[in-house]
């Protein structure tokens, strides 16, 4: 039995915040720690926070007030609470207020100094607090053992957001657009390639910003993505989240010649008005936003295309709801991801006096899911009789006797077969369309 005091990390939020979790296992593990998969047997939790939309501060709230239960019992028991919540301006003091039981609460710009703090609130009697309003440098990005084998990899290349879009939270929990430097992240990827992981996820509130901040390094998203292709033993490259207003013809170009880089674009466009467009401030209007679409179907015609679309945003009439949904059966985007306007304490939006009624916003969003939903099952059952290849990810949660895995256009794909199948590429014909997945036999 390992003597090895053990730790965990709940995380909530959006991928950025499952690699930033990644990156405090490898501080623990360097400090002596071992994972525990149940967070209530662990001598030391952090709670990973994310604060896009109300639901998901409850959610990260009522874990912290779980944990006190156990900590009731087992006053030894470190828990702290990190992540884009608590780096919201007066909203730290407050949680420690709160929950006087946390030992630590510490922003996103804190990463870097984690174990330092880590260490100086397991001494002090009182909660600790560290919110640094800006990052003064990046993580040092240490790569242990983290739990499990991985197929798949996050690596994070830029942190912050400089656009100031009216209804988001993230410019100012995230900070400024910070890029890492091309041979760190260079380095890094083959690091994670040397321990088995075949395909890695580019990060970033707006990834196709990267090197921007950097113009002394003369590096751009694309020449980023021509670099990591000639990366050996590294099968595929996704990136996450992408701006239509920094998508170039460059970045397009690059992709439709690469054989690592999915043909999956994820182009956020929140609203198909004009009207919402410009009181978001996303920087475009409707139609360059359609130019890209076409831009993107001209290089390449199979390219699997998905959104972000938020209905109910203040303001809202039922006319520019109606172009949100002209504009999804016009693009027959593969899927969309589709929220109902949420006010974020600090954000412009929250101020605008026009919100819309919840009852009005509800009905919104059950009939753009509903049409999107129908555009989905449409496209994925002309796909139903090819042939894809899948790299094998592990056997699903649900049903260990069936192996999950994505395309290269990043479809989720299910099918029949040996858990050792794990980590290779392996041809699977595609037999039954769902919604969001299909379902497939490998093919011989």
């Amino acid at each position: 039995m390992s003597l090895r005091p053990t730790a965990h990390i709940v995380t909530y939020g959006c991928q950025m915040n499952e690699n930033d979790s990644e990156v405090m296992l490898a501080y623990l593990e360097e400090m002596g720690y071992e994972w525990c998969p149940v967070a209530e047997d662990a001598d030391l939790v952090m709670v990973n926070s994310c604060c896009v939309r109300k639901s998901a501060e409850d959610r990260a709230l009522g874990r912290v007030g779980e944990l006190k239960r156990v900590k009731d019992q087992r006053p030894s028991m470190f828990i702290g609470l990190t992540g884009c919540m608590p780096q919201q301006p007066g909203r730290a003091e407050e949680i420690a207020r709160r929950a006087p039981h946390l030992n630590l609460v510490m922003g996103t710009h804190n990463l870097a100094r984690f174990p330092e703090l880590a260490l100086q609130a397991a001494n002090s009697a009182a909660t600790v607090v560290e919110i640094a309003p800006e990052p003064d440098q990046l993580p040092a990005f240490p790569r242990g053992q983290v739990p499990g084998a991985r197929v798949s990899a996050w690596v994070t290349i830029l942190r912050g957001c400089d656009k100031r879009c009216t209804y988001c939270i993230v410019p100012y929990v995230r900070g400024r657009e910070m890029s890492r430097p091309l041979g760190e992240i260079v380095s890094e990827v083959q690091t994670l390639v040397g321990q088995g992981v075949r395909e890695v996820s580019l990060l970033g509130q707006n990834v196709n910003a990267y090197g921007k901040d950097r113009p002394q390094d003369g590096v751009t998203f694309g020449g980023l993505l021509r670099r990591l292709e000639e990366v050996d033993g590294l099968w595929r490259i996704r990136y996450t989240t992408s701006h239509p207003r920094d998508f170039t013809q460059d970045m397009i170009d690059t992709i439709a010649a690469s054989k690592k880089v999915s043909d999956h674009f994820h182009l956020p466009a929140q609203s198909g008005a004009n009207a919402m467009l410009k009181r978001m401030a996303r920087g475009y209007l409707i139609d360059r936003y359609l130019d890209l679409i076409h831009r993107v179907r001209a290089a390449i015609p199979e390219a699997t295309l998905t959104t972000d679309l938020i209905v109910g945003f203040p303001g809202e009439s039922e006319a520019d709801f109606e172009q949100t949904v002209q504009l999804v059966e016009e693009v027959r985007f593969d899927r969309s991801y589709m929220f109902m306007y949420s006010p974020r304490r600090g954000t412009p939006a929250a101020d605008f006096l026009d919100q819309v009624p919840l009852a009005v916003k509800q009905q919104r969003l059950a009939r753009l899911m509903e049409v999107q939903d129908r555009i989905s099952l449409e496209k994925n059952q002309r796909l139903v009789g090819r042939t894809v290849q899948v790299l094998v990810e592990g056997p699903s949660p649900k049903r260990p006797e069936v192996l999950t895995g994505r395309a290269f256009d990043n479809r989720t794909v299910l099918f029949p077969g040996d858990v050792a199948l794990t980590g290779t590429l392996v041809p699977v014909r595609l037999l039954t369309a769902h919604t969001w997945t299909m379902l497939g036999e490998q093919a011989s």
